[in-house]
């Protein structure tokens, strides 16, 4: 009986958490379809006119897909090991957080305002994605960007400093007149004109400023430039394409190489 137990475990896990066989792939499928849908009801529902129009099946869908997504959350942690794994981990908080606020109605009024939380299901498309052919390409841009973090910490903080200096610049050029009226309002300034934003609240009005403000324009369309330099150097050393979707039956770690028959991350056995 408890062969039997694990056996049927095993195999619902393979079909919730991995696509490498067509029953995994034809959840992921029909998974896909209930999260677009369940986005399309939630903006539908925002437009008054036709919330007003068709309330009362926008209601009734929108039940039918949080119990759909209430059952799937249940069999995700009936189907590990280790259910606290999945709980805390980032999609086991998204899928608790988009299912609640239709729970939440019943007993509370006032909750419309959390609808806006079952938008939060659009993130779950990353994780079904992996039964696309893009697989590989997107294990290299992750390891691209792991890889990258520390260089881009650097330069983040280094653009940081700059807008503090030229903000501070700013500052003493405009002499605390036409918006610049302290060094943080500068700052901020310094922030929206390198990224090329541009919202116009804060302008400069002095040649010098004007002139200074037209330097870091033409500065943040290169620094806009390095991010996307630095991890396109990274996705050139990585060469190894990795197409294996299996996920831990103990701790839900992916991204094995797909040769592994045991994972990375904790040494649990893989499914065969």
């Amino acid at each position: 009986m408890k062969t039997e137990s694990k056996n049927w475990k095993e195999k619902l896990h393979e079909i919730i958490y991995e696509a490498d066989t067509p029953a995994g792939k034809l959840f992921d499928i029909v998974l896909l379809i209930a999260i677009i849908a369940s986005i399309v009801l939630v903006m539908l529902e925002s437009v008054n006119s036709i919330n007003a129009k068709y309330g009362e099946i926008l209601n009734i869908s929108e039940w039918l897909i949080t119990i759909l997504f209430s059952v799937e959350y249940i069999v995700r942690i009936v189907s590990i090991n280790r259910p606290q794994k999945y709980i805390f981990s980032f999609y086991g908080v998204i899928d608790l957080l988009s299912t609640l606020p239709k729970y939440l109605a019943i007993f509370f009024t006032g909750t419309h305002s959390l609808v806006a939380l079952r938008a939060l299901r659009l993130l779950r498309v990353f994780r079904i994605l992996k039964l696309a052919r893009f697989i590989g390409e997107s294990n290299n841009f992750m390891k691209a960007l792991k890889a990258s973090r520390a260089k881009i910490a650097v330069f983040l903080f280094f653009v940081l400093i700059l807008c503090v200096i030229l903000g501070t610049v700013m500052y003493l050029i405009e002499g605390g007149d036409n918006g610049f009226t302290s060094i943080p309002r500068s700052v901020y300034w310094a922030i929206v004109t390198l990224t090329t934003v541009g919202y116009g609240d804060i302008a400069p009005h002095t040649p010098f400023g004007q002139f200074i403000a037209s330097i870091i324009m033409i500065l943040g369309y290169g620094i806009i430039a390095v991010p996307t330099g630095i991890v396109s150097s990274e996705m050139v050393k990585v060469n190894d394409i990795n197409l294996n979707t299996q996920s831990c039956p103990s701790c839900s770690y992916e991204g094995h190489d797909d040769d592994a028959s045991y994972c990375n991350h904790c040494g649990s056995k893989l499914h065969d």
